[in-house]
C-alpha cells in the first residue's frame, strides 16, 4: 500500500501523465475529425470504424496505465485530456466563425 502511495504522489509521474493526457487528447480529437471527414465524404464505414476503435483503444490504454499508477496520475491524465479538448474546441470555433 505504501509503495502505491509513493508512486501516485510522485510529482514527476503526475507531470508526465498530464503531458501524456494532453497528447492523448490531441490525438483523440484528430482521429475523431478524420473519421468524421471520412464518413461524410462517403468513403464507406470501414475507415471511420477503424479510426473510432483506435481512438477508444488508445484512451483506454492510457487511462488504464494512469489508473494503475494511482489516483493522482489518473486525474492528471484526464485533466490533460480536458485541456486538449478545450484547445481543440477553441480552435474549431475560431475556424467556423472566421
Amino acid at each position: 500500500m505504501t509503495d502505491q502511495l509513493t508512486v501516485s504522489l510522485n510529482p514527476l509521474t503526475v507531470v508526465v501523465m498530464l503531458l501524456i493526457g494532453i497528447g492523448l487528447g490531441f490525438a483523440y480529437f484528430a482521429l475523431m475529425r478524420r473519421s468524421t471527414e471520412s464518413y461524410l465524404a462517403g468513403r464507406g464505414w470501414v475507415a471511420p470504424l477503424a479510426l473510432t476503435a483506435a481512438r477508444l483503444a488508445g484512451a483506454v490504454v492510457v487511462l488504464a496505465v494512469a489508473a494503475h499508477l494511482g489516483s493522482a496520475p489518473l486525474l492528471a491524465a484526464f485533466g490533460g485530456f480536458l485541456i486538449a479538448r478545450a484547445i481543440v474546441l477553441r480552435r474549431v470555433r475560431r475556424e467556423s466563425t472566421g
